[in-house]
């Protein structure tokens, strides 16, 4: 007999295959639908049964050497070969399965599978697509639930079933089970509703009067777990907690949980109370091995998390977890995004938080005991309160988007590029100051704020480190016991923001240049010129920019052409097809645009002009603009912002470089004598007529920046540093 099946799949083998009803979920619905008897002579130790014949009692896989001789034996048996195709396994161990047709009990889901996908509408999904794709295509193809396992430990079914007319009993309370049972009771409530004690109940049939005893069959763990909110809150013995909790706010679980937790909590959910028993359901990924595959012990690719708790402790591990990537995605775990997590955001914000205590311990200041009203402070103070509280705005709506790692991603941001980067760098001198002026006093309060504010933020993700700084800034009992902050619209800023990012944007531009043209970031140059579009927005900011850019000037220049040269051309992906045999025409155009022209287009202007008898509409996109420096100037630019710098260099800017850079070496020799930042020192180096030179017209800034007392020459030191391409020997003593 052929039958169709759904299974069987024509790209392998014959297209045929051999259906054993009683032995398969497949073979099984074929049977089924076709009426096939359910033959199943193999008991549940996998040996053969009585129907099985001269094979009763042997394990199934152990005969098939026998069947088939007998097979052979009686002429049945038209080939003997072995073929390598998919079949069941252990999850655990690889053996493979067998399956068995067995007498279960279920739950009727087709029956309120309707009910069960209006509810999926009623809840929000982090993705959403967790719920309205995967989960609601899961529920859509439910069959009835198996809820019925033969095991020992378990929750026992409570159904007495009539061995005589098969009349079922199913208790629905401790209540109605002690008033039907004929046996006296020895134990109390909580010991009755378990195995042994519940076996023992006698019960007599409502329809023959036979004794009854209840059916041996435990409950499905997924009922467990489908009931877990509920039993947690003593329901239905206590009310009140569960009128209270009950529907959940929140759960979490991976993507496996579609087809197991997520779905048993609403079965279970939608036949109880009628309805889905969660408000919120945020679904996350599996935690990979650094090549995207799956952890096994097998393999061998197991990350033990003990030890990398250990090693980096949990808030380090927690905070890079969350800044790889959104938490319902799989996570590659590589311990070197760690140590990167450590360098780029742990080093810094504990850096950020030690500058400030030790100037702060330093001058003794206690930042609470005075204020300072923001409208009173610099202009970059201003700047920095409107980001923090941009930053408090954006991490909100990240934490209720369950979005984290847009959290960490842009809590980490703004400690290393805002905070450390860029204010605290550049106020460097205010902590420095002798007197405790306004300005002084601002830029301790604002650091002090914010980093406050900061431990607040990143608490709820670092316990640990989170309250290490806050206790210490504070002296407050905990962080935890603190309000979250909350975002100040009205110190939001955008005019500040905008124009100090325009200026931070030019800064990195300038800086690539810098990179370009191999010129050190200490060597001063002689100019920086910008685009005179930006001088009204940025005017007052320049000194800013010099220090930053290491430059003795800024202009500002309406025509820039006159310091680059342009070289125009079609952009052919998209003038090809709107050209077509006229591209050569536009070519031979577009070669005549001075900077006037492409900056009239760049702005989102258009140019009409006839083109071999046609009229034809040019905008900037169609426009492949090359730009190349002059000779002794080098540019960049990124959108409409443009720098170019004069990188020509006289021997007063190369003195000024090597003295510069004598400096950084002296610091450099200061911290790893272990000096305290206030030590006086005198500086000594060997003779060399460059550095001599540069020593002798810059003595003044040398000895002011590095504390210096004196600067001598001597012959017999040792430790040799390479200075703009000059060797020479130096070392510094203490006073």
């Amino acid at each position: 007999t052929i039958l169709p099946g759904d299974h069987v799949e024509l790209g392998e083998g014959t297209g045929f295959v051999h259906t054993a009803p009683g032995h398969g979920p497949d073979d099984f619905e074929v049977g089924k639908a076709y009426d096939l008897p359910i033959f199943c002579p193999v008991d549940e130790s996998g040996n053969f049964t009585d129907d099985a014949g001269k094979y009763a009692g042997e394990f199934c896989k152990a005969a098939n050497d026998e069947i088939m001789a007998d097979l052979q034996d009686s002429g049945l048996m038209y080939r003997n070969e072995t073929i390598e195709h998919r079949y069941g396994v252990c999850w655990r161990c690889k053996t493979p399965i067998i399956y068995l047709a067995t007498k279960q009990w279920f739950l009727k889901v087709t029956d309120i599978k309707q009910k069960m996908l209006d509810e999926i509408d009623k809840v929000e999904w982090v993705p959403q697509w967790a719920g309205q794709g995967r989960f609601r295509d899961w529920v859509d193809n439910a069959k009835d639930w198996t809820i019925s396992r033969q095991r020992y430990w378990g929750i026992p079914i409570p159904i007495w079933e009539c061995p005589d007319c098969g009349e079922l009993k199913v208790i629905g309370s401790v209540e109605e089970l002690k008033n039907e049972a004929l046996n006296d009771i020895s134990v109390d409530d909580d010991e009755l509703v378990h195995r042994p004690y519940v076996d023992e109940i006698v019960m007599k049939c409502d329809k023959c009067g036979s004794e009854v005893k209840r059916i041996p069959d435990v409950l499905d763990v997924w009922i467990d777990s489908g009931v877990a909110g509920w039993a947690s809150l003593y329901y239905p013995q206590q009310q009140d907690k569960f009128n209270q909790w009950f529907p959940y706010d929140f759960i979490t679980e991976g993507h496996d949980q579609t087809r197991g937790w997520f779905y048993s909590q609403l079965g279970a959910g939608v036949i109880s109370m009628g309805q889905v028993p969660y408000k919120k359901v945020l679904m996350h990924g599996f935690v990979l091995d650094e090549h995207g595959k799956k952890m096994s012990k097998s393999t061998g690719n197991v990350v033990d998390p003990i030890k990398e708790l250990e090693e980096f402790g949990a808030d380090i591990v927690r905070w890079y977890m969350l800044s790889v990537s959104p938490v319902w995605t799989p996570l590659r775990f590589d311990e070197d995004g760690i140590k990167e997590v450590i360098s780029k955001f742990f080093s810094t914000l504990r850096n950020t938080y030690n500058f400030f205590a030790i100037y702060a311990e330093a001058d003794k200041i206690d930042p609470t005991e005075f204020n300072i009203p923001i409208s009173e402070r610099p202009e970059i103070d201003k700047w920095l309160i409107s980001k923090y509280n941009r930053l408090v705005k954006n991490v909100l709506d990240g934490f209720n988007k369950y979005d984290l790692n847009q959290v960490v991603r842009l809590i980490s941001e703004f400690v290393s590029e805002d905070l450390s980067n860029w204010y605290i760098r550049r106020n460097r001198r205010r902590f420095w100051a002798h007197d405790l002026d306004t300005s002084k006093k601002a830029v301790y309060k604002t650091t002090y704020d914010v980093l406050v504010g900061l431990t607040k933020l990143i608490a709820p993700v670092v316990p640990f480190i989170s309250e290490e700084i806050y206790t210490a800034l504070t002296s407050k009992e905990s962080v935890h016991l603190a309000k979250f902050p909350k975002c100040d619209d009205k110190l939001i800023d955008e005019k500040i923001e905008e124009k100090m990012d325009l200026v931070r944007d030019l800064i990195s531009l300038g800086r690539n240049v810098r990179e370009e043209a191999k010129i050190k970031v200490r060597q001063p140059i002689s100019e920086a010129i910008l685009d005179g579009k930006n001088k009204n927005i940025i005017g007052d900011l320049t000194e800013l920019i010099k220090e930053e850019l290491n430059v003795k000037e800024i202009k500002f220049a309406d025509d820039l052409s006159i310091y680059m040269n342009y070289e125009v051309k079609p952009n052919f992906k998209v003038c090809g097809p709107l050209l077509g045999s006229s591209i050569k025409s536009f070519q031979g155009y577009v070669k005549n645009f001075n900077y006037g022209d492409i900056k009239n287009l760049e702005e989102g202007n258009e140019v009409k002009i006839n083109l071999d008898g046609k009229e034809i509409t040019i905008t900037y996109d169609m426009l492949d603009v090359r730009i190349t420096s002059k000779e002794g100037f080098n540019s960049t630019h990124e959108g409409n912002n443009f720098i170019v710098l004069n990188t020509t260099l006289n021997k007063d800017l190369i003195n000024e470089g090597i003295a510069r850079e004598l400096i950084s070496k002296i610091q450099q020799l200061r911290k790893n004598k272990d000096f305290n930042i206030v030590d006086r020192i005198n500086i000594y180096y060997s003779h060399n007529d460059e550095i001599e030179e540069a020593i002798e017209e810059y003595r003044d800034m040398i000895m002011k920046d590095t504390l210096a007392e004196q600067i001598d020459e001597r012959n017999d030191l040792t430790e040799e540093f390479n200075i703009n391409g000059i060797e020479v020997k130096l070392d510094v003593a203490r006073r």
